[in-house]
């Protein structure tokens, strides 16, 4: 497998783990959860929005000097303060951020399952179903059909859980067919080598023969 496919994998299967221990903690701590994301959230902001006045404050005698820069930082520390103020107020945007990162996520699975078909490789069916699943997983999560705030977050984490095992399996079946086309493609790469090696052996040797069969007459 070459470096690109394998740091897509790595970096698909990184992200579902995260995922599956996310969607764990929304079942069983939903609200110690949601409030310690909103934290971690709000401060990420903040800490981005000192970085941008700092940055004005470090080119305050300078030609690139941008206003913006302060105007950015001090909304972003704005924002990131009521964040932290009102973690619940995060709990809307959770579904609809991971929801989106799903179905990209499903989407890529999908192509995938539409090259192995071109490839005629049977693991096509599999793949498109798993990338389906995940879809719809994705939808429910972003469209919210339930009511109740707690149990939003215990059912967004089960297909979290869900999702994220569908994705695993798929990410590996994919890992190893691309590994088998890669394995068959330089077999026949060596197969294809050695022939010619072959062929080059079997007509020198002719070439010889020729020459002696001359030199004799």
């Amino acid at each position: 497998m070459d470096n690109l496919m394998s740091k897509i994998f790595k970096s698909s299967f990184l992200s579902s783990v995260i995922l599956v221990i996310l969607g764990i903690l929304l079942i069983f701590e939903s609200e110690a959860t949601i409030i310690s994301i909103s934290y971690i959230l709000g401060a990420i902001i903040i800490a981005l929005g000192v970085m941008e006045m700092l940055k004005y404050l470090k080119d305050m005698n300078s030609k690139n000097q941008n206003i913006l820069d302060l105007a950015y930082g001090i909304i972003c520390v704005v924002f990131g303060v009521i964040v932290i103020l009102h973690p619940h107020a995060i709990a809307s945007i959770i579904p609809f951020v991971v929801g989106i990162i799903i179905i990209l996520n499903s989407a890529t699975k999908l192509q995938y399952s539409m090259e192995l078909k071109k490839n005629q490789n049977e693991l096509w069916k599999s793949t498109m179903i798993i990338a389906i699943l995940t879809t719809i997983c994705g939808i429910v999560i972003i469209f919210n059909p339930f009511s109740g705030a707690i149990l939003i977050t215990k059912i967004i984490g089960i297909i979290i859980v869900i999702y994220s095992i569908l994705d695993i399996i798929s990410s590996l079946t994919i890992k190893n067919t691309i590994q088998k086309i890669h394995t068959a493609i330089e077999e026949n790469i060596n197969d294809a080598t050695i022939l010619e090696e072959t062929s080059e052996k079997e007509g020198k040797r002719e070439t010889k023969k020729v020459k002696k069969k001359k030199g004799k007459k």
